[in-house]
Parts: structure tokens; sequence; C-alpha cells
């Protein structure tokens, strides 16, 4: 096996008794589990038909998400339709779609009597293939070639933009895969206006158009990955107008699904590292530093220096790293800290855990250290054994089944997309190394009290509006956090800049910094403000503060604020989902008095302002106006 997006094969092989199993399936839980598997395009449309009756039996799938998903499209979707539902069922989301009807992509996007009519899908993939836009071959000719440019990049921003305006809604674009025919050969890509110059330039052009509310889905680089003359099938094209071969509709399906789980904060965070015959060739116990196989000149050292070039690559992304490996912790930590050819340092691993623990206890320990979601993790082992033992005990860890050999470990972690990113930020950039300050800071509460350990971190919190700089990064807050998050709704960059001007909008982004460093921005809140009362309508935080009297720093700016306005009562809601079970208390903690709860379990608490007291907190506030 040399390409791993053949076949999904970083997830394990369908079992035998696949259909069975569905049969028997009854809950969502169930669903997951199933959609974990390397399915082709049969197993992933009776998955989604067991979704459609699972739902009309009114079945337990409260551990599904819905998302709504539009799709318009020059090509023919219904054959994938299926797929994507069944797909995102890994993700633990249960997909709804609605189709534009081929080639009907202007009307779609313009027609208030179209398909989606006064629908408002949480997304809409606009697939468009370079036989749906008005390309014109131009060879040598530069001038016409650049206007042809022009006029494909206008007609596909004004068909985003109207789709967003009209719907309300985010974007996940699909860039443009070029033709397999060269007329040129080699030259091809370097003659102004042909097919392949101008898409490239296209393709360029949409990467600029990316932004919190646009997604680009790369197909280009998939079609690449499997290359040009597999992917488009000129026969089904010519028959049925499908978009390319159909083999491929599960990875395909799968790199939707991705972006789609990065929109509901669903990727994954945190890489836990095996050691030997992983990290390095060999075991360290037994070989000793002089034996193991790492570095340049032998095939097997640069195969697992390779795994450290992707481990460190992703640290630079935000993706933090720990290792779960059995072994003596000074023998582990040795090629760390003495051996010449390894690129990971004890610096670069946020939790190192070393000892004959199983492997599983060890991820639960790292997951905790880290305060990090259990399904924020994926476990790298070499080991067949291990891997079964975390995926069976852990399902919610992301466990990629590894080849046979080592120097395809590396691209099989990467072309599983466990770590997709719609965005990037300076937050991202440095997310490692807040992590990494955590785990100084949990070493710091271990010797000393909770309160003597908060007040000598030096705690600084500040407060400031929302405003143009932060917005990017509120927006990517607002829809990756599950866990500390009250209500789970979820704003665009655009409502995020409507809440700005919004006279009524009392909203406010979270920094903290303290003795280790500055943790960036940690939470979200926006109020709606009436004559007598102020509605807490967003809380959110991130969970690598928790503990830390945040919380209280935060209610007590809310109460300071609303006093002033004249406000006499705050009320808060609770909405449960599957992964914000942290927050239950959160408004009894603070001194909130419960006074609705409805079937859906959806909880309303009041705090009298005049009677609330003031908090201490183990900080320095800063309200920035």
């Amino acid at each position: 096996m040399t390409n791993p997006y053949e076949n999904l094969s970083w997830l394990p092989a369908a079992p035998q008794d696949f259909a069975s199993r569905l049969a028997k399936a009854s809950t969502g839980e169930h669903l997951c589990a199933l959609a974990n598997y390397a399915l082709d395009s049969n197993q992933l449309n009776r998955l989604a038909k067991k979704l459609v009756a699972l739902q009309s039996a009114d079945a337990d799938l409260s551990a599904l998400a819905p998302f709504s998903l539009g799709i318009i499209s020059n090509a023919t979707t219904k054959l994938i339709t299926p797929a994507l539902i069944g797909t995102t069922l890994r993700a633990g989301i249960a997909l709804s779609v609605v189709e534009a009807e081929y080639n009907q992509v202007a009307q779609a996007a313009f027609s208030e009597h179209s398909v989606f009519g006064g629908h408002k899908p949480d997304a809409v993939l606009l697939g468009i293939d370079y036989r749906g836009l008005p390309l014109i071959s131009t060879p040598g000719d530069k001038v016409a070639a650049d206007k042809n440019v022009v006029g494909c990049i206008s007609y596909i921003k004004t068909i985003a933009n109207n789709i967003c305006s009209r719907m309300g809604t985010q974007i996940i674009l699909q860039n443009i895969v070029p033709p397999v025919e060269s007329f040129s050969g080699s030259f091809e890509g370097r003659l102004p206006g042909t097919l392949s110059w101008l898409i490239a330039r296209i393709n360029l052009e949409l990467d600029a158009l990316a932004s919190v509310d646009l997604a680009i889905l790369d197909a280009a680089g998939l079609a690449a990955n499997v290359g040009l003359t597999n992917w488009h099938d000129a026969t089904l094209w010519n028959m049925a107008k499908l978009p390319f071969a159909q083999n491929y509709v599960p990875i395909y399906s799968d790199y939707v699904c991705r972006i789609i789980a990065a929109r509901r904060g669903k990727s994954r965070r945190c890489l836990i590292l095996d050691l030997d015959n992983t990290l390095w060739g060999g075991v360290i116990g037994d070989d000793g530093l002089e034996g193991i196989l790492i570095g340049h000149g032998d095939a097997t050292g640069e195969a697992h220096l390779y795994v450290q070039q992707v481990a460190l690559g992703l640290r630079d992304r935000g993706v933090v790293l720990a290792v779960s490996s059995k072994n003596e912790d000074a023998v582990a930590r040795k090629p760390f800290r003495e051996h010449p050819d390894m690129l990971l340092r004890e610096e670069h691993i946020a939790v190192f855990q070393a000892n004959w623990s199983d492997k599983a206890s060890n991820i639960r320990a790292i997951a905790e250290t880290l305060s990090l979601g259990l399904d924020s993790m994926v476990f790298m082992d070499d080991n067949p054994a291990e891997r079964l033992q975390v995926r069976t005990e852990i399902p919610e860890v992301a466990v990629p089944e590894l080849p046979s050999d080592p120097a395809l470990y590396g691209r099989t972690l990467l072309a599983a997309g466990y770590f997709e990113a719609i965005s990037f930020s300076e937050e991202d950039r440095k997310r490692s190394a807040f992590y990494q300050q955590n785990t100084q800071r949990a070493e710091l509460l271990n010797q000393s009290d909770m309160e003597g350990y908060l007040r000598s971190l030096n705690m600084e919190i500040t407060f400031t509006p929302f405003d143009a700089t932060g917005r990017a990064r509120i927006a990517q807050l607002i829809s990756k956090s599950n866990q500390f998050n009250l209500t789970t709704k979820r704003y665009s960059e655009l409502d995020i800049k409507q809440l700005e001007e919004d006279k009524n909008i009392f909203a406010r982004q979270i920094r903290l910094a303290d003795t280790f460093g500055d943790n960036g921005m940690i939470s979200v809140i926006v109020c709606r403000i009436f004559s007598e009362a102020w509605e807490i309508d967003t809380w959110l935080m991130s969970c690598r503060v928790l503990g830390r009297c945040v919380e209280e720093a935060v209610i007590q700016n809310i109460i300071e604020n609303a006093r002033k306005a004249g406000a006499s009562k705050l009320i808060g809601t609770y909405i449960p989902t599957s992964r914000n079970i942290i927050v239950k208390e959160h408004y009894k903690k603070l001194g909130f008095t419960k006074t609705t709860r409805d079937e859906n379990g959806t909880e309303t608490w009041e705090l009298n302002i005049n009677k609330a007291k003031r908090l201490s907190v183990p900080m320095t506030v800063k309200n920035v106006v």
C-alpha cells in the first residue's frame, strides 16, 4: 500500500459481519462506531439509510449533533449525498442534505423559488468544476487570459456572496480540479491562456477568499494525490455527468466531513506518540541509545525521522504533542536528551507518560492533565494490540491504522485529516506553548495549596469589546468550543460584526496572562440588553483555564456593567449537549436560581444583581474600552 487515499487505509477494515451489526444498530452511538471503519460507497449508503430509519423510529440519537448542508453543483451529486450522510456519522454528526438540481448553480443561488426556498442550511457546498466555469482557452494571449481569470473569480464570488446574504449561511467552496489532457506537454502550465494556466491562477485567487465563513475544499489536492487520470472518468461524465470516478466517493466524502467537523469544533488537538518502533526503530530499553535506528543513512532510521518531522510540523500548527510509552521514565527520556539525530526534544512534549500502565490509562491521564476531552486525542502506535486496546476502551480517541512499512507512518497520519483547520491564527500557533505552560502550572500546584497557587500565578484578565482585530478569533472560538459552552450557539464572522454594531448587545473577548505567559483569548461572552434584565446569550471558555476563577471574574464583570446600565437581574440559559455536561452546574455555583426546565433539559437561571455578593478573584482585572 503506497497511497492511503485509495481505501481510507488509516481506518480499520470493515468487519465481515458489518451487515448484521448494522441491522442490530439502534442508537446514534452504534452508527458512529460503524462509521469508523473503512467503508465503501455501498456500505456508507446503507449506513445513511439506517440513520433515516432510526430518525423515523424516534430512536436515541442524542450522541449525534445535527448539521444541514446545501449542495450546489454543475455536476450530478445524487450518488454522493448518501455517502456524505454516512461519512459524517464518523464525526458524530447527523447530516441532512438539500440538493439543487444538476447544473442549476445560478438558479439555486439567486432564485427565491429554488429548492432551498426558506431553508437556512448550516453550510452550502459549492462544487463547481472546470466544466461549470466560463473558461476560454487563449494560448499565448496573457491579456485575454488575465481577463478570463477575473471573470471566473467574479462569477464564483457573486454566487458565494449571494448565498451568504440570502441564506445567511457559511460556504464550503470546492477549488478547481484541472483536466488530464495537456496540449503542450510540460510547457502547458507556463503558457498563459491554457486551461492548466487558467485553473492554477483561479485556485490561487480562490485561496485568497478563505475566511471563517468560507472554507476551501481542496478537491484539486485530493485529485492530485490519487492521480488526475484516476480521478477523471470520462465515460461517467459523458453518461451521467458524475464529477469524478465513483471509487473516490468515500475519500471525497471524508474531505467534506472534515470541514463540517472543524466547523463544529471537532478537529483533534493533541497527538499522543508511542516511542519504540514509532519515533525510532528498535526498543530503547533493549537496544540502548546506540542501537536504536533514527537519522540519515539508514532507510528505517529515515522513516522514523520523518514521523518526527510530521509531529513537529503539526506542533507548529498548534497541535499539542504528548508521549505514552511502556518504559522506564529515565530510559524513555534518554533519546530526547542525548541522541544527536532526534528532532523531537523534551521541550516539545507537553505531557510525558512513560511507565508500565496500559496505554488507555495513560491517555486518560494525559487528557486530564491537559484539560482536553478524549475526543481531542489522536494516538499513534505501531503495535496493533495497543491500538486495539485503546480503540476498545476509549472509542472517543482516534487511532490510525499503520501500515507495515514505517516509511508510510507519517503519510498515513496526515492523510487521515484528524487536524483539519479552517483557519489559522496567532492563538493557534501558540497553542502548544499554552499547554506546555499548563503542565508547568500543574507542577506548581502540586507544591502549594490552591489559593496560594492561584495568587502565585500573578494573573491578569483583560476584557475588551468585540472589534475587527479579534473578530476572526472570536468566530473561531465560537465555532470550536463545545465543552465549556452554555448554549453552543454558533455565530459567523459576519454575525460577529453585526453584534459589534448592535447597541443592545454587550459582548466581550477575554484574555488571560500569567507568570508563565500569555494564554491568549480564552473566553467570549455575549449578553442581550433589555430594560430590566440582561440575558446571557453566549458564554464559552477554553477548558485549559478551568479552576482558575475565570468564571467568577467574568460574572463579576457582567454584573458591574449590567448594574451601571440600570438592570436588576441577569438571565442565563443552559442548553445541554452530549459534550457540555461540565457546565451543567455552572450558574448554580455562581449563585443563580433555576426558574424553568423544559422537556429537552434546557434550563433558565436568574440572578438578582442587587443582592449578588461581590466575588473576590485572585487576579488583576483590566477593562479596555
